[in-house]
């Protein structure tokens, strides 16, 4: 049974998943930091992972492009 804490960070794994495929970018390590789960209280952490040099530089065209 996942908590409160679990359930929001899956959730939120999945809306960042989406709103980058809408961009064309996928992070193939987005996922949650399991060795996060250990701490009491739970306190998810969301690890972005490794990409490579294309995706990258994607992300930060994008990130501009919405700071813009």
């Amino acid at each position: 049974m996942h908590s409160p804490a679990e359930a929001e960070a899956d959730a939120c794994v999945e809306e960042l998943r989406a709103a980058l495929a809408v961009h064309g970018i996928t992070l193939p390590s987005l996922g949650l930091d399991v060795p996060a789960y250990a701490s009491r209280p739970t306190r998810p952490l969301i690890a972005l992972g490794n990409c490579n040099l294309l995706t990258a530089q994607a992300l930060a065209a994008v990130l501009r492009k919405g700071a813009a």
